[in-house]
């Protein structure tokens, strides 16, 4: 039989989390699988070229890297299902020189968005800015944040079968300390809701997102990745060591990493300009 259906994505989702793969990396296969769903045919069959199709369909909405990640999730379901017929290849993409302009944010603009935080009486916010900005942590990881984790001076990250230690500067311990005697956050995790739950990638983006006004800093700029970003550009500025920013990144791969130290549009168009070679 050559459809699928819910109950076969579910069984490959169920898969993934007992392959330990992290959670955003399950909702983002859910999404997307079931946005394939949605748009096969009412009988729900599947062929390679209906996969094509589709492919076609996502190079018309997405840009190459994001139509990517939605193939990874369809091949990772296919895989699954016993169906290699219908893989299909990803999308080639170059190796960009340069970042895209706009989309780089500045320490100065990172300055004014924590600025923003507390005027704004948003202290955690304004700890969740830091945290990022100072450790080059994902968002992901932020639930390993205990008060635990701040008397130590060090978080320890579980994530898909690995265990990687993240060390946290004095100041910030203390400030994040202060903040739970304030909170009265005896134990576990620091950045909840006010219902008490961890607080979680969406509500974290959509926080800094309703900063930007006040901050006067583009929101195409202002995401948790690209705070993580700054630390590594930051970082490596500093100590030109791109194997230790790796480990502190938890890449396992050097290349991942050089995607971070791209120069920006402008700064590559003034590394042109100063060539002189237009007469």
């Amino acid at each position: 039989m050559n459809a699928i259906s819910i109950e076969s994505i579910e069984q490959f989702l169920a898969h993934l989390l007992s392959e330990e793969r992290c959670r955003a990396t399950v909702e983002k296969y859910s999404h997307a699988l079931r946005q394939f769903y949605a748009w096969l045919p009412e009988d729900k069959t599947v062929s390679k070229a209906a996969v094509i199709g589709y492919k076609a369909a996502l190079a018309e909405r997405y840009a190459p890297s994001s139509a990517n990640g939605i193939l990874a999730a369809l091949n990772g379901f296919f895989k699954f299902q016993n169906r290699h017929d219908c893989v299909v290849k990803q999308f080639r993409i170059q190796r960009r020189a340069f970042s895209p302009c706009g989309k780089e944010l500045t320490q100065k603009e990172y300055r004014r968005l924590v600025d923003a935080a507390r005027q704004c009486g948003k202290t955690r916010l304004s700890l969740l800015l830091q945290l990022i900005a100072s450790t080059g942590m994902r968002v992901s990881e932020v639930q390993y944040v205990t008060v635990e984790a701040a008397g130590r001076g060090q978080v320890e990250i579980h994530l898909k079968g690995k265990v990687r230690a993240i060390l946290l500067p004095e100041k910030l311990c203390q400030r994040l300390l202060r903040y739970c005697r304030a909170q009265k956050i005896a134990s576990g995790a620091i950045f909840r809701s006010k219902s008490g739950r961890v607080i979680n990638r969406k509500d974290i983006w959509a926080q800094m997102k309703r900063l930007c006004e006040t901050a006067g800093v583009s929101p195409e700029k202002v995401f948790p990745h690209n705070l993580r970003h700054l630390f590594a550009r930051v970082f490596y500025s500093a100590q030109k060591d791109i194997a230790k920013l790796a480990d502190l990144l938890g890449h396992s791969s050097v290349e991942t990493t050089r995607i971070y130290l791209l120069s920006s549009g402008t700064e590559h168009k003034r590394a042109l300009e100063k060539l002189g070679m237009v007469c």
